[in-house]
């Protein structure tokens, strides 16, 4: 019998926020998929980062890894399930991703918008997105994350965002409504009835309602069905079925290399996270670093060598270094402009993460496209083992054993958008308990 393996590709690092064991791979070459294939976990992860891509870029490495895939697959005794994870605010390259998905990979009877994420305080209600927040319920086209000045939109309801990001090739009237009352009652019979790459959009309010709609799926599924899925974290954790993690979330420093100190690297720059930078740079043992970066490209060697030097003081006395960029917001002429920018920034703190101590205890790394870049480029992992969330929503991987300056050093995966003004404190609490030893297993 065919074993079903999910396979999600991730636009950042951070859709795995609420899973554990699996493989997150940076890289997608026909190897390092075939040997996720075969890895125990029932579901691994693509790092994409296509998020912080033009849609022309983001078009042509989805096609990549669906090519590569398809290769990947080819002859081995999986039942593949498909996700294409985003942002469970509704920003990314939709339908860029799910379109090329549907043309490598299909064809599929329908793809499933389940932009829940609950631990983040999204939910869906009769087709209206909306975020939770100091117990409001705001429709999401009404928050900050609508005006984004690269996946901006006008629409909470789900099928007019559909016809909106689709530019009417998907008419609102077409897409197909799965609603709570549907979700509960149970949708099999509606799942067989779909084809041709219908678009449903998906209500969820807790995690029980799409624990249901996973059963039905996977019954459909095993009843011939092929289905193609964009979704955010909260529908992964129902498809995956996953135990509780072994070391709880209050636990975690154990994993922390020798009890030293860290450093926390911030590159995001929603509200939020400035929120949080502000709430952890109160904590003693804290020692801010501030990365102008109006400085950059000019000053980019002068900066760098300035930034890792007061790093390696900061080190040396015990405390930890937070890097963060300047929180001005700049403007710029055009999306491709913005882009470009971001490289720039990213690339210089990539740059600080590969000079970091070599007896560095753990790294925290805010922001999803930074913490993509910080796991593939600043650290150089071709795969990380999940090992599960220090708070809802945040991730811990760990770099392999053999890594050549970072050995099962622990790595924050920190979503821009989640968690309350003292998240990020919480995290480095949890990591500097003073009662962790380390361990090596």
């Amino acid at each position: 019998m065919a074993t079903t393996k999910i396979i999600v590709l991730d636009d950042d690092p951070t859709g795995s926020q609420t899973v554990h064991g699996c493989l997150l791979l940076t890289r997608w070459d026909i190897a390092t998929l075939k040997e996720a294939l075969v890895d125990s976990a029932p579901l691994f992860f693509v790092l994409t980062n296509t998020r912080g891509m033009s849609a022309e870029r983001a078009s042509a490495v989805t096609r990549e890894v669906c090519r590569n895939l398809k290769q990947a697959l080819a002859g081995a005794d999986i039942h593949p399930v498909f996700v294409s994870r985003s942002d469970s605010t509704l920003r990314g390259h939709y339908p860029v991703e799910t379109d090329v998905m549907a043309e490598e990979l299909g064809p599929f009877d329908a793809h499933f918008l389940v932009p829940a994420f609950f631990e983040g305080g999204r939910f869906t209600r009769n087709s209206i997105h909306y975020l939770r927040t100091d117990d409001k319920e705001i429709p999401v086209h009404e928050t900050e994350f609508a005006r984004d000045s690269v996946f901006g939109y006008q629409h909470s309801y789900l099928p007019d965002y559909v016809e909106e990001k689709t530019r009417g090739r998907i008419k609102a009237a077409e897409v197909k409504r799965f609603l709570l009352a549907d979700l509960r009652a149970g949708v099999y019979k509606q799942l067989l009835g779909l084809s041709g790459n219908a678009c449903v959009v998906v209500d969820a309010e807790t995690q029980d309602d799409l624990n249901r709609f996973a059963a039905d799926l996977l019954r459909a599924a095993g009843a011939g069905k092929r289905f193609l899925f964009r979704s955010a974290a909260s529908l992964l954790t129902a498809l995956a079925g996953l135990p509780p993690q072994p070391v709880p979330a209050g636990e975690m420093a154990k994993y922390v290399r020798g009890g030293k100190p860290g450093a926390v690297i911030v590159g995001s720059h929603v509200p939020k996270t400035t929120r949080q930078l502000n709430e952890l740079l109160k904590l003693p043992g804290i020692a801010p670093i501030e990365v102008d970066v109006r400085r950059l490209p000019q000053a980019h060697a002068t900066l760098l060598a300035e930034v890792l030097a007061r790093v390696e003081t900061i080190h040396a006395a015990g405390q930890t270094p937070a890097i963060f960029t300047s929180r001005t917001e700049r403007s710029f002429p055009d999306q491709a402009a913005r882009l470009a920018f971001g490289e720039q920034v990213s690339g210089f703190l990539m740059d600080v993460v590969r000079g970091l101590p070599e007896t560095l205890g753990f790294l925290v790394s805010k922001g999803g496209i930074t913490s993509n870049d910080v796991l593939s480029s600043g650290l150089a992992l071709r795969t990380a083992r999940l090992l599960g969330q220090i708070l809802p929503g945040v991730s811990v991987v760990r770099c392999p054993p053999d890594h050549t300056r970072f050995a099962d050093m622990p790595v924050v995966i920190f979503p821009g958008n989640v968690g309350d003004d003292h998240a990020l404190a919480t995290v480095h609490r949890r990591l500097r308990q003073s009662d962790n030893q380390g361990i090596s297993d």
